[in-house]
């Protein structure tokens, strides 16, 4: 159970029952109070059913020299740890775990069983086998998060993949591939920069969040409970959405387009704005290295179509069920303040708060560059940090020339990413 030879050295020499103030146990629990170098004394407590601990001491191994020394207290000299019924902090604790463990059983017990004539053995999984498998692994998520907080962020500094990883292998397991690339997502932020810790923290707290309304699925409303299947990584049949979906017409112009790469998958978001609905909307296209990705709509582009949105509460994506090119200019983009802006993110992010990527439109504004860093500024004088990887703010410079200009572009919450400019009555892509 030790991490290393060298805990269990140390432990070895901190089992000495007059560094301990205070000990006891009963059938359920161990504790102690253990006095540590300085004034303060450390609190370790185990759970004697499930062997779960925890010590109030900052080490990063686990478990720390002081629960591995009250373990061998209790198997060496046990004489010396009365039976004794638990202090306020321990039957806190063990309440804690009890509450949990009665949500995970509850979930469990609320997960859809298909009796076992319905399942299909054959490789081809229905989509009851699959909630089967996708409410377990939810449940197996939530208490690999619990465990994570439990024990603290500071130690994932260093091997953070390595506790990520085989973890995320699990969710794809689970057919939930969303959480699993927002797990391996969430592993490339500890030491990341000033504040990993927070930015960690609000990815887990989305993810416990996700596993606690999966449990609850059948109580939330209809487009929350798409939101919460989508960001898992279920699917919806484009045909069956195009057959059956309300289309929206308008005149969408195409405001630009991003490719990543998502291991062995290729992504392109390409957005369009309605001009007279005032709305954005995100087609996707996936390929892998045989397929290649649909480039029919061109950046700059100006179409009249109907396009049909997936279900959500905050609708975004979106499919093109018809089109005609348009020969004539979209006119202006809307812009607004950045203040203005960045409330139309929080409230849909009120509405959705797994949402990734919002599409903002602010002007008038200029660039300007602060510590080596570039930022929009509105005639607020208010400034939105842009993207630390964007490669367009030379372009974006040649194109307004310190003017006024109107800009689109994708906001993580953290930065924005330029799509497109209008400047001086020119639509440019960047």
């Amino acid at each position: 159970m030790a991490p290393d030879v060298a805990a269990l050295t140390a432990a070895r020499k901190l089992a000495v029952p007059k560094l301990w103030p205070t000990l006891g146990t009963h059938s359920r629990a161990l504790w102690g109070e253990c006095q540590g170098s300085g004034a303060s004394l450390y609190r370790v407590q185990v759970d004697l059913e499930t062997l779960a601990f925890r010590c109030s001491c900052p080490s990063r191994k686990l478990p720390c020299k002081h629960t591995l020394a009250l373990m061998l207290l209790l198997a060496n000299q046990a004489d010396h740890v009365p039976v004794a019924e638990s202090p306020d902090w321990v039957a806190e604790w063990l309440a804690q775990r009890a509450r949990a463990a009665e949500r995970r059983q509850a979930s469990a017990e609320a997960a859809p069983v298909a009796p076992p004539a319905e399942l299909d053995p054959s490789p081809s999984r229905t989509p009851t086998a699959r909630e089967q498998r996708v409410a377990a692994g939810m449940i197996e998520l939530e208490r690999w998060l619990e465990d994570r907080v439990r024990t603290g962020l500071a130690g994932l500094q260093e091997g953070a993949l390595g506790v990520f990883a085989p973890f995320a292998s699990r969710m794809v397991d689970a057919q939930a591939p969303g959480v699993a690339r927002r797990l391996r997502e969430a592993a490339l932020l500890p030491g990341s920069g000033d504040g990993w810790e927070g930015h960690l923290l609000d990815q887990l707290s989305l993810l416990y969040l996700l596993a606690r309304a999966y449990a609850h699925l059948d109580d939330l409303p209809l487009d929350l409970q798409a939101d919460v299947r989508t960001t898992i990584g279920f699917t919806q049949s484009q045909a069956e959405l195009l057959l059956a979906g309300q289309g929206v017409f308008d005149q969408w112009l195409v405001l630009g387009r991003r490719i990543e790469d998502e291991e062995r998958l290729r992504v392109q978001r390409t957005w369009l704005w309605g001009m007279t609905g005032q709305r954005s909307a995100l087609v996707l296209s996936f390929s892998t290295a045989y397929t290649p990705l649909d480039q029919s709509l061109v950046p700059g582009s100006f179409f009249a179509g109907e396009l049909v949105f997936y279900p959500g509460s905050v609708p975004q994506r979106a499919l093109v069920r018809t089109r005609e090119e348009l020969t004539s200019e979209p006119g202006p983009l809307p812009g607004c303040p950045i203040n203005a802006a960045i409330g139309s993110y929080a409230a849909a992010l009120a509405q959705q708060p797994w949402l990734e990527r919002h599409l903002l439109s602010i002007g008038p504004c200029r660039l300007a560059c602060v510590e080596e860093r570039w930022y929009l500024r509105d005639a607020d004088e208010q400034t939105l940090p842009l993207s630390r990887t964007s490669t367009q703010i030379w372009q974006l410079l040649a194109l307004t020339g310190g003017h006024p200009f109107t800009i689109v572009g994708e906001w993580d919450g953290q930065m924005l990413l330029p799509l497109s400019v209008q400047c001086e009555g020119g639509f440019f892509c960047v």
